[in-house]
């Protein structure tokens, strides 16, 4: 009896042990599919399309300095035999292709007007912040990644139906002086450059003088172009910048449309104060010469280090100000048909 009682005990007791490995291996298991969950959501959010119609196209570019990933946006409906424009956007730091998508939102203004979108991506290994390194000039990594942009770009023209004499380049922060760095070294090729929140090229020349260079600390070297060349090769400049920008200086923003102007033998126009609806209020100044627009700086009232009038819930995006995407594609598309 007493062995009957003992064996009782015994089996209530390892069942009662099993239970609670059975509860801690269930929690285990959630708490670790939370937390992988966790870990792979950024990796997971690079491989999901924006939302949209269209075609959202891996690929990668190589070169002599290595590769670099990009997706490219191409609206629906393309004809046979038929070539559109291509935008080049240049995400800025702790941003990828796809957040950089999905906060400008031009992918839904190359739907509406017909473009394709091309979005090169910094990769972690060449900067641990996702920032294109174009600052690094001493060194020659921001020619060699510069390089490896234009390869993407040469790869989506010939696979693509991109119509060669119809490129623009636009970029946010370190994008943005990516952007305007290529048209510096290739400024046959592109009809547009837009410069959102950037440093203009001729600034800095390593990670300690780009320092401070956002903080406006820093001149701007002279561009080295004459005022023939100027106007018959370089495309025109397309400067926005906050004034409440704490993180790359505005001083920035008009040292780059003076730079364009002043190698353009260009002059400012009077400033113009412009707002739509309850965006933030912009000045808008125009740098001619000869009648052409060289240079236009755009100072947005208010607008901190983000993409005017992106999408509210991404980083470094503030639907309150004015659509830079709009602005920047109406500003090509004047090129275009110039």
């Amino acid at each position: 009896m007493q062995l009957m009682k003992k064996r009782l005990r015994k089996s209530a007791w390892a069942k009662t042990f099993e239970r609670s490995v059975a509860a801690m291996t269930r929690m285990a298991t959630a708490s670790g599919t939370r937390v992988l969950a966790k870990a792979l959501k950024p990796a997971v959010a690079r491989r999901v399309p924006p939302p949209g119609a269209g075609t959202w196209i891996p690929g990668v570019a190589l070169g002599a300095m290595g590769a670099r990933r990009f997706r490219l946006y191409r609206p629906p409906g393309v004809a046979p035999g038929e070539r559109l424009p291509l935008m080049v956007m240049l995400h800025g730091c702790g941003q990828d292709a796809n957040s950089f998508a999905a906060s400008t939102r031009m992918n839904r203004v190359a739907m509406r007007e017909r473009f394709l979108v091309l979005y090169p991506e910094q990769d972690r290994l060449a900067n641990g912040q996702g920032c294109w390194n174009w600052f690094d000039t001493g060194s020659g990594r921001a020619f060699a990644e510069a390089a490896l942009i234009m390869k993407a770009i040469d790869q989506v023209c010939l696979l693509h139906p991109v119509d060669r004499t119809q490129v623009a380049v636009a970029g946010l922060s370190a994008g943005a002086s990516m952007a305007a760095l290529l048209v510096t070294r290739h400024p046959g090729r592109f009809k547009a450059v837009v410069m959102h929140s950037g440093i203009p090229p001729g600034t800095a020349h390593s990670a300690m003088s780009a320092l401070g260079a956002m903080h406006g600390h820093r001149a701007t070297k002279p561009l080295a172009a004459t005022p023939g060349a100027m106007q018959a090769h370089w495309p025109p400049l397309l400067v926005i910048h906050g004034d409440a920008d704490h993180v790359v200086s505005p001083h920035n923003g008009q040292a780059a449309a003076q730079a364009w102007a002043q190698a353009a033998g260009a002059r400012a126009s009077a400033a113009r104060s412009v707002r739509r609806g309850r965006r933030y209020p912009m000045s808008v100044t125009d740098f001619k010469c000869k009648g052409s627009t060289v240079a236009t700086l755009v100072a947005v009232d208010r607008l901190a280090h983000a993409w005017s009038g992106g999408a509210a819930n991404q980083p470094f995006s503030d639907g309150q100000g004015p659509d830079a995407s709009r602005m920047a594609w109406a500003f090509a598309a004047r090129q275009f048909r110039a």
